[in-house]
């Protein structure tokens, strides 16, 4: 399978670098070196997308907050520089990893190979009764619960996939980093608890029980 990938970058030798990478790597890839013009391009549903964020103009995080509503496909953050504060933010928002400037160009096309892979995966789930009133449709990526849905950030219901389907496992904040971002969870555990959070908040808000429990010391766990 031809996976197209869009490349967003206003620094043009970077532009041609990962363009030429990819390409021999057998994707179909999409460029832009602007938010307006990646805008656009986003519209054509490409299956990753990699986004500088400190462009000029509309940057990414603004390019990112306006695609979302329609692409849901993996978007990898470029940047210069990270701060905690920074990651948190731009999960919110629906970004799905971070690439910090410089980087290995094989490491890079090893992280866009393995988010690939996991959507793959995640789109041949089944969809599964948990009790009388919740059901999780996997392919869908849907909540359902009494019948009717609730909707999920992007990592959100990445986190509920992982938990939901190692039922009474325990999974330390290190390890769903690694699992849902696919990268070495050391030093995120803020962003995995603030994931939590807004899992728990909708949860409560439509009447559901708490289906994700803390395992003090250790992690989480979904309740059997």
């Amino acid at each position: 399978m031809k996976y197209k990938i869009l490349i967003v970058d206003d620094e043009i030798d970077i532009v041609l670098m990962l363009s030429d990478y990819f390409e021999l790597n057998g994707y179909d890839v999409l460029t832009a070196t602007g938010g307006k013009e990646a805008i656009k391009k986003a519209e054509t549903q490409p299956d990753i997308i990699l986004l500088d964020i400190n462009m000029p103009g509309i940057d990414g995080i603004k390019v990112c907050i306006q695609i979302r509503n329609y692409v849901t496909c993996p978007i990898l953050f470029l940047t210069a520089r990270i701060e905690e504060s920074d990651k948190i933010k731009g999960f919110g928002i629906g970004g799905d990893d971070y690439i910090v400037k410089p980087f290995s160009i094989d490491e890079l096309g090893a992280r866009v190979a393995a988010h690939l892979r996991r959507e793959r995966r995640q789109k041949r789930s089944p969809k599964i009764k948990f009790d009388s009133d919740l059901a999780i449709d996997y392919s869908a990526r849907c909540l359902f619960f009494k019948n009717e849905p609730q909707c999920f950030a992007k990592k959100e219901f990445d986190i509920i996939e992982l938990l939901s389907q190692h039922s009474g496992q325990v999974f330390d904040k290190e390890r769903i980093y690694e699992r849902v971002w696919g990268t070495d969870g050391k030093g995120d555990s803020a962003v995995i608890a603030e994931h939590i959070r807004r899992i728990r908040t909708k949860f409560n808000s439509a009447g559901m029980k708490p289906y994700i429990e803390t395992v003090w010391g250790v992690g989480y766990k979904w309740v059997k």
